[in-house]
Order: structure tokens, then C-alpha cells, then sequence
């Protein structure tokens, strides 16, 4: 997706003081023995039980460098594990001047193969606690684990949460067939070195959670935007199968790129940086920041690379989406988006909105900002929701459930009004999921605020409870309440469970019909908050994000 990082930039509005805290103190009760070797960790403000920084594969330098994950070596010594690994690798963005750092700066390590676990506070070894391990965003191209606070999710939900970082950008999503050439595994063929990370990583897991509580046999993977396309990378992966039970997709999309496609692409990145075809040891000897130069970010933020690759080896031929529609997913699946996705991306185009200074903004034209983010949102939603959840029921897999996340209410900064310029954006579900409000640096105070604060903590708590529910039992249910409605399966008219604060009608609800093409392009044709003149314009808002899409809308709508 061209433009997803854009969108981050908003977040520029946290960019101030989140230094890094000391580390903890360990605390003997998490001692633990694992294949590794004994490893200590900490206890979190809710007692929840933490190892931070705990390696799952080898680190893949040197002659490593775009090969499959190798085991990971043995602790030297015991491994007090309390300090955040570093980050993968990857070019910072706007978000990173909170730590200090300025935007388009390479920081990281090739090092990075590592995850963060937390427990409840009394879980011990043996108890078979379902496991949930987190997939984090960012386009593929950038974050980390230690983004995302798993300690109170685990605590509210008894459940094991292990948070995981994976190869980013060139490094975790490259086809070369010098490199093809040079695999000395049938794995090292792949392309998809990022999803050949998770695999490891749920291969961890599978070997080692008992240790902190967890049950091997009740792993759900879940993840949002990039993380949650790279779930359904996982549930179309055949090197997958039997890693995990359960998954749970956050505004993840299903597009793949084929291998000849992704290799010219590599080819065309590469002729910036060598005069003749490099060899597999010219790539592997590369510096990092040549490798990064090569595919360098325009302007507007854009980072582009092919980061799901049909390359036979973690993909079949037919990308994910033919892996859906041949024969399934692998598993049960939950998918949703939320309402609004595009708002975040939008409010950073001069076209829809102005700024002042780079922080506050409004809409220049309410109706026409409020439009193009709908029909833009909706495509999202038929590409992430409807489209992957038919194609699974028509190849005879009916455990999808959908959702649609709707929260709105976000407060003001003077006259910027948040709950309309982001309303249920792209990203804002992240902190509902995990029950912990501190995500967007200094933004939280005023999307997050007292006002709120009930809404915000029954959502909260029925989202974690249903997705809690499906990690137990492989359903949702009523989320364990009996006096939440029960979340039926997606149907071929469309079913799908509503997500808002009580005071629109949430925290939960079911809601009927699917979404299309053809039904978007009528709504826009006589949408009333448009004059006729717009309504090209809207199509081809879309066409900007999604090209063939906003082709066929505009075809439909005569443009």
C-alpha cells in the first residue's frame, strides 16, 4: 500500500520526552530454564511477568544475511532479560523524533531476532494458558516490539502474550536469483525472509511457552495493518501449518507480488549500486546504508518494495489470495477494519486538510473530507473483509468471523477536533485491543481524556474479552459474558460485529450486509453531501490508493 507510512506522520504530534526508562530490576520469581538456557525477567506496575529481549533465531549477519532464520545459539551465562531488544534495521520516520531521532535516519541492527513475552502474575510452568503472539505494523519497512505493551492484556485475559520483531524493508522482503542460487536450504530460496522470521518465532514458541505458562496447542497469531497482512501470509503458508490454531487479522490486506515482478523490481533497486550483476557474496558483503540508499523513500514519505512475495517457497504461486481461494486458511479466522482507516492519511494531504505550524489541522471542505474518506475506507474494508471472508466460505471454510471497529469519540487540541478529523482511524483499535491507553505518545491526552474514559474502557474490555474468547476456545462466543451478543459467522449476506463505545450503540452489536464495488459506486452516485462535479473526484481518490479499484468505480460512475 503506497501511501500507508504517511499516515504516521500525524504522529508527529507525540514527538516530544519519551525517554527510555532505567531497566527494571529482575525479579527472581520469573526465573525460567528454556532450550537456550535459565533467563530472568521482571515484573511489570500490574505484576503481570515480563521477559524482555529473548532471541528465537540466530542472528542473521554476515553470511546469514537473506537466508531462513538458524537456531538460536545458547545464553552465555544466564540472560537477565529486561531491556528492550534493539529494533530491526529500518529508515525512522516522523513518529522516532520522540526517542530523538530524526526522520530518515537508518538506525537498528541486522541483530534483531528477538521477542518479548508476557505472563499473568501467577503463571507458572504447565498452567496451558492460551497463547497470543503479536505481529506488529508499520508497512513491513519499519517498527518494533517494544511498541506494544502486552502486560495488561495478559493480565485481564490470562492469556501468554509474545510480542515479535522480524526483518524489515529490503532485508526481510528481497527475490534475487543470485541469492536463489547461492540457498544452501530449500528455505533460503524464499523471498519472504520477514515471514520465514514469524515461522521461527511461532517455532519458539512452540518449543519453549510451556516454560512461561503457556499451552503449544493454543496459539493465535494476531496483528494490524502490515501485521496483520502477514497473517494472512501465515495462514497461506504452507511451512505454517500446525504453528498456530487461531487468527486474528486487524486491517490487513491480501495482495501479493509475483516473484519475476518482485526480482525486476530487486534488479532495478540494485542497478543504482553496482555496474554489473552482483554475485550473492556482493549483496551479503553490502553496507547497510548502500542497501538502504538503493530504495531510499520519495518525498511524501512512501517507502516502496514488494512485501509479500508468491515465491514457492513461503507462498505458493498464487499468493495469498490463491491459497484462500484453492484451499482455505489453515486455521479459524477473525478479520476486521476499522471504519475510518484513510482519515489518518488524509489529514496529512494539503488537498483535504490545512495545518497550522505541522500540528493542528482542520478540513478545508468537512463534506468532501468526510466523503473521500468513506469510499476510501469502504474499499479498504471490501478488500480486507468482504472479499477474504467470501473466498474462504466459497472454498468450504466457515470459520471467519468480521468485524468493523467504529470508536469515534477522540477529543479536541483547540479547535481541532479529532473525534471528526480521525474518527475510528487506522491504528486506533491498537490500544482498545491491548487495554493500555499510553501508544501515541503525546497525542494520547487529548484523543484519550476523561471525557472518554468510560466508553473507552467498556469497549476496551469487550474487545479484549471476544478476542480473548477466540485464543481460548477457537470462537468468539459472547466473549465470555453471557450478556454480550453472540458473534455469528460470516455469512454470504454479510454478518459482522460492530465495535463502539456504549453511548453509539457498542460495545458490541451485530450488523448485517456485505460491501462491493458495485454497491459503492451507487451510494457515491447519489451521495447527497456531493455536487455532481465531486463525484469523479472521490473515484479517483480511490484510484490513488487503489488503482484497479478506483478504475472500476469511475467506469461504473461514467468518469
Amino acid at each position: 500500500m503506497r501511501r500507508l507510512l504517511i499516515g504516521i506522520l500525524l504522529l508527529g504530534l507525540a514527538a516530544c520526552g519519551r525517554g527510555e526508562p532505567p531497566p527494571p530490576d529482575p525479579d527472581e520469581t520469573t526465573a525460567r530454564t528454556i532450550a537456550q538456557g535459565d533467563l530472568v525477567g521482571f515484573r511489570s506496575d500490574n505484576g503481570a511477568q515480563v521477559w524482555r529481549g529473548v532471541a528465537f533465531a540466530a542472528p542473521p549477519v554476515g553470511d546469514l544475511r537473506w537466508r531462513a532464520p538458524r537456531p538460536a545459539p545458547a545464553f552465555e551465562g544466564r540472560l537477565e532479560a529486561l531491556e528492550s531488544p534493539e529494533r530491526c534495521a529500518q529508515m525512522t520516520i516522523p513518529l522516532d523524533q520522540g526517542e530523538g531521532v530524526e526522520a530518515g535516519q537508518l538506525v537498528g541492527s541486522e541483530d534483531c531476532l528477538y521477542l518479548d513475552v508476557y505472563a499473568p502474575a501467577d503463571a507458572a510452568p504447565g498452567d496451558d494458558l492460551p497463547v497470543m503472539v503479536w505481529i506488529h505494523g508499520g508497512g513491513n519497512t519499519w517498527g518494533y516490539a517494544a511498541q506494544y505493551d502486552g502486560a495488561q492484556l495478559a493480565e485481564d485475559q490470562d492469556v501468554v502474550v509474545v510480542a515479535v520483531q522480524y526483518r524489515l524493508g529490503p532485508l526481510g522482503w528481497f527475490a534475487n536469483d543470485a541469492l536463489r542460487a547461492d540457498a544452501a536450504t530449500p528455505r533460503d530460496a524464499a523471498a519472504n525472509f520477514a515471514l520465514l522470521d514469524q515461522i521461527a518465532a511461532l517455532e519458539w514458541v512452540r518449543d519453549n511457552i510451556d516454560v512461561f505458562g503457556g499451552d503449544a496447542e493454543r496459539v493465535t497469531i494476531f496483528g494490524e495493518s502490515a501485521g496483520g497482512h502477514n497473517v494472512y501470509g501465515l495462514l497461506a503458508s504452507p511451512l505454517a501449518d500446525g504453528l498456530f490454531h487461531r487468527a486474528i487479522v486487524q486491517s490487513g490486506l491480501t495482495h501479493s507480488v509475483p516473484i519475476d515482478e518482485a526480482m525486476e523490481t530487486t534488479q532495478a533497486r540494485l542497478g543504482t549500486a553496482f555496474d554489473a550483476a552482483p554475485t550473492a557474496a556482493d549483496l551479503r558483503a553490502m553496507e547497510l546504508e548502500a542497501l538502504f540508499a538503493a530504495y531510499e523513500p520519495a518525498a511524501d514519505g512512501r517507502y516502496e518494495l514488494p512485501t509479500m512475495i508468491a515465491d514457492g517457497v513461503t507462498l505458493p504461486p498464487g499468493g495469498i489470495e490463491g491459497a484462500l481461494a484453492s484451499s482455505g486458511p489453515n486455521a479459524p479466522v477473525i478479520t476486521g477494519t476499522n471504519r475510518d482507516e484513510t482519515r489518518l492519511f488524509n489529514l496529512l494531504d494539503e488537498r483535504y486538510a490545512r495545518s497550522w505550524f505541522g500540528v493542528l489541522y482542520t478540513a478545508r471542505d468537512r463534506d468532501f473530507y468526510d466523503v473521500v474518506a468513506d469510499y476510501q475506507s469502504r474499499v479498504w474494508r471490501i478488500r480486507a473483509v468482504d472479499r477474504p471472508a467470501t473466498t474462504m466460505l466459497e472454498a468450504g471454510h466457515s470459520e471467519v468471523w468480521a468485524y468493523r471497529f467504529d470508536w469515534d469519540e477522540g477529543g479536541r487540541v483547540l479547535f481541532m477536533d479529532l473525534g471528526f478529523l480521525l474518527g475510528a482511524a487506522h491504528g486506533v483499535d491498537i490500544p482498545f485491543v491491548f487495554n493500555h491507553f499510553d501508544f501515541f505518545g503525546r497525542l494520547d491526552s487529548a484523543l484519550f481524556n476523561r471525557g472518554n474514559a468510560e466508553g473507552r474502557a467498556a469497549l476496551a474490555g469487550a474487545m479484549g474479552d471476544y478476542w480473548a474468547e477466540f485464543a481460548r476456545t477457537g470462537e468468539p462466543g459472547r466473549g465470555g459474558d453471557p450478556a454480550r451478543p453472540v458473534w455469528t459467522r460470516w455469512q454470504a449476506g454479510g454478518l459482522l460485529m460492530r465495535f463502539d463505545s456504549p453511548d453509539d450503540g457498542g460495545p458490541a452489536e451485530i450488523i448485517d450486509g456485505t460491501d462491493d464495488l458495485s454497491r459503492l459506486a451507487a451510494d457515491l452516485a447519489v451521495d447527497e453531501r456531493l455536487e455532481e462535479s465531486e463525484r469523479c473526484a472521490v473515484a479517483a481518490a480511490v484510484a490513488e490508493w487503489w488503482a484497479e479499484d478506483g478504475a472500476a468505480v469511475s467506469a461504473e460512475l461514467g468518469c
